[in-house]
């Protein structure tokens, strides 16, 4: 399957997706723990169908030190035992603000309280903002049918 669009031959594409990786960057660089920030961008990856940045943030869960078994727990965190609290408090939030369509109301105040019981105010934005932004790229990659063929590797500059 070949992509509807090159978006790295596109300019216009380009330049918006070195916007989205320089906000990327921005939350790669918070404290928010880095396996956390992965296991949120690949659950919502999962949700969206996104199979280009599922073998993406797979590797680079890897890379961070993460296992083969709690990368395939993800999409059943719930029934899983392996990840902590505040990891499981960043999982429902992806969901729900993955899912935002699907709840009249959003983001739930418990889910957001349950967040805020793990993460500081800076890692609480960094959460957001990470949630926010793989949902644009996976929005992206989804939308132009980019294929997942399994050639990424960890740290690959994509701009």
């Amino acid at each position: 399957m070949d992509a509807r669009l090159n978006l790295f031959g596109n300019r216009g594409a380009v330049k918006v997706l070195k916007y989205l990786t320089s906000a990327h960057n921005v939350v790669a660089n918070s404290t928010l723990p880095v396996t956390t920030q992965e296991l949120v961008r690949l659950r919502a990856s999962q949700i969206n169908g996104c199979g280009f940045c599922v073998d993406m943030h797979t590797k680079e869960a890897t890379h961070a030190g993460e296992t083969a078994l709690r990368l395939s727990l993800v999409a059943a965190w719930r029934e899983a035992t392996v990840f902590t609290d505040a990891e499981r408090a960043a999982l429902e939030l992806v969901e729900q603000g993955t899912r935002i369509a699907d709840a009249a109301g959003g983001v739930t105040d418990e889910a957001w309280a349950n967040a805020a019981k793990h993460y500081d105010e800076e890692q609480l934005a960094a959460l957001v903002s990470a949630i926010a932004i793989i949902n644009a790229f996976n929005r992206v990659n989804v939308i132009v049918q980019n294929p997942a063929d399994g050639s990424y590797q960890p740290g690959q500059a994509l701009l």
